[in-house]
């Protein structure tokens, strides 16, 4: 088993404590399938994968493959994803690496779509909700969506204006190209 398929190491008590006693910064009224709010910025993006096996997708997708392959360091307060579960996510290495916490508020395991959707918590870079989805196409191939709402939180975020969607961007497609495998 390489890296990105290996459990992902677990929160310290600590941090995991902390991201649950945290609110959630996403709007209680937001929802990813809806028109946002102003100043917030919706967006889904959807691919097909040339494989066929959507519980094998979804196991990795349950299990957090999609944020590693992404290139995010991940520590979890669950290998499996459960709604309730927090996250954090690291982009970069070190003292410049952005934390990204988030938790899980919806987890759907159905024939034919598997998904969960994670809400951003203090300190993420964004605030919003967003969601991975995986279905099965008319041919059998299984579809990939990942879809957001969102608008810039942190202040950096904010002063980053193009960059900071174009780095929200780059993010998506390599979320949507870490399952093609």
């Amino acid at each position: 088993m390489n890296r990105h398929n290996s459990p992902v190491p677990p929160l310290p008590a600590r941090t995991e404590a902390h991201l649950r006693a945290a609110q959630i910064t996403a709007p209680p009224e937001l929802a990813v399938d809806a028109i946002p709010p102003a100043g917030f910025r919706r967006f889904s993006h959807v691919v097909t994968l040339d494989r066929r096996d959507l519980d094998a997708a979804a196991a990795e997708l349950f299990s957090w493959q999609v944020q590693r392959r992404a290139g995010l360091r991940v520590q979890s307060s669950d290998a499996v994803l459960v709604v309730g579960a927090v996250v954090l996510l690291h982009l970069g290495v070190g003292r410049a690496a952005v934390r990204i916490p988030c938790r899980v508020v919806e987890v759907v395991d159905e024939p034919g779509l598997k998904s969960f959707t994670y809400a951003t918590l203090p300190g993420h870079p964004e605030r919003g909700l967003e969601k991975f989805a995986l279905s099965t196409a008319d041919d059998g191939r299984v579809r990939f969506a990942v879809s957001a709402v969102s608008q810039p939180a942190t202040r950096l975020a904010k002063i980053g204006g193009p960059l900071t969607r174009a780095a929200q961007d780059l993010m998506t497609r390599r979320y949507l190209a870490a399952l093609s495998t």
